[in-house]
């Protein structure tokens, strides 16, 4: 009963930060984070230190709860290695246990919101959107003995992250340790991600021959702008077939041979933009296989949709940890940078909960930094009063059903005006000041000054 009465303090004070704690008890259970670890692990094995225990380490980081790997190894009590074994377990975290981790909680967390009944209708009935970008992780300190010496900035790796805008979650990740590898070396295995009646949308960066026609032998499509540097040779004329907000729209098809001969004919869709790209562009073509049944001007808006990955990356840049600047060891970094990708997704699935309790305009005006400023600033004292054992007991069994029904719950009591988004206006310019040349003064020669025509006073 009293433990009760402080968890209904907390629901009603800090709603966010229980519904993340309910959720993360949910996803992150014990069983299945080990589980993950030992269907996805190829050389590690699990020893005294659980990847558990690991992740649950790093999540704290990447929620800003702790402000380091070794601040969070020593809040916990129940470690019995050193902080170096910590560190050792961190830096032999394979890609692949990463990418499972990605993987295997987002199609759990996507029965959440499907549970929730407000994911959002496909953009392409039918067909199932997925949107995929890269990301150059930042550069590290220079902790490795190696770097110390060297006048360099460590990059430790990157990731290309698949985003489905329906479900607002990123469903997988492809992690590269080689942080000078180019996004196209990892196309190959992004190509084996793809399934019949998939639709990928994505930048000029992923426009390759290869991977466009990797599409048709998996019955999959693509909308994806065309490369100054790709070549197709067009087939008939340029029709003008409708406007949408940003400029004039046409369509023209392409042709596009594979390597037996076989020619493809795909379409492309350019737009004439009303006003120009930052980098002065005036028209975007973009290249898709999509049947005709999805006009050029449906395409052409779409794409716009590409930017929802930008922004996730964004708001994990802004508000999570997840590009740590002291783990310099590559395998550690993608580990740190996919559990950002985790918690996104279950701020993600926060989200999607209080759209279900509030409608879809209140849920699409939430601030995220006050989402995840709540949560760092609550979580500590609320898990010295609820332990974790309390959240396990209460959510981790729960199904995909109930778990989103308790969050429901708790999305009614909450007032979205508190976590809103303010606005953001161009400021005014200022008025440049004319800088006058001004000379250096000694100012201890002032006051010898000042003492002196004192003394002579």
């Amino acid at each position: 009963m009293v433990f009760q009465d402080i968890f209904d303090r907390f629901a009603s004070d800090a709603p966010i930060c229980v519904m993340l704690s309910a959720t993360m008890a949910n996803v992150f259970s014990e069983e299945r984070l080990n589980t993950i670890f030992d269907d996805n692990s190829r050389r590690q094995r699990q020893s005294e230190l659980l990847f558990s225990t690991v992740a649950d380490i790093m999540g704290s980081v990447v929620c800003r709860i702790r402000p380091s790997v070794n601040a969070a190894y020593g809040a916990r009590e129940d470690i019995s290695v050193s902080i170096r074994a910590v560190y050792d377990k961190l830096r032999r975290v394979e890609p692949e246990v990463s990418r499972g981790l990605v993987r295997d909680t987002a199609a759990h967390m996507a029965a959440i919101v499907e549970a929730t009944k407000v994911a959002s209708r496909p953009l392409l009935p039918g067909f199932r959107l997925k949107i995929v970008d890269g990301n150059h992780l930042r550069r590290t300190d220079r902790r490795i003995g190696e770097l110390r010496e060297m006048n360099v900035a460590p990059l430790p790796g990157k990731a290309l992250a698949i985003l489905d805008p329906r479900l607002r979650l990123v469903i997988d990740v492809i992690p590269c340790e080689d942080g000078h590898a180019q996004e196209r070396s990892l196309f190959p295995e992004l190509a084996e991600t793809i399934e019949p009646k998939d639709v990928y949308m994505a930048d000029r960066n992923f426009c390759t021959k290869n991977f466009l026609l990797a599409f048709f032998s998996r019955h999959a499509y693509f909308i994806i702008r065309q490369h100054g540097s790709f070549n197709g040779e067009l087939k008939g004329r340029r029709r003008r077939v409708g406007r949408i907000e940003t400029g004039m729209v046409y369509e023209q098809a392409m042709c596009i041979v594979d390597s037996v001969g076989t020619e493809r004919v795909i379409r492309r869709i350019t737009v004439q933009l009303d006003e120009a790209t930052r980098d002065g562009e005036t028209e975007i073509h973009i290249l898709s296989n999509l049947p005709k049944k999805f006009t050029a001007t449906r395409i052409a808006t779409l794409y716009r949709n590409r930017w929802n990955i930008e922004t996730a990356f964004q708001e994990m840049a802004e508000n999570l940890h997840g590009e740590i600047q002291t783990l310099g060891y590559p395998k550690a970094a993608l580990f740190g940078f996919c559990m950002a990708l985790v918690s996104y997704n279950i701020l993600s699935v926060v989200k999607t909960a209080i759209r279900a309790a509030h409608g879809d305009e209140r849920a699409d005006n939430l601030s995220t930094y006050y989402m995840a400023d709540e949560i760092a600033s609550t979580y500590r004292g609320m898990m010295i009063v609820l332990r974790s054992e309390f959240w396990h007991e209460q959510y981790s069994a729960m199904t995909p059903r109930r778990i989103a029904l308790a969050l429901i719950r708790i999305a009614k009591t909450i007032s979205p005006t508190k976590y809103r988004k303010h606005k953001w206006s161009p400021k005014k310019k200022k008025t440049k000041r004319k800088v006058t040349r001004r000379k250096h003064v000694s100012t201890k020669k002032i006051l010898d000054q000042r003492n002196d025509r004192n003394q002579a006073a």
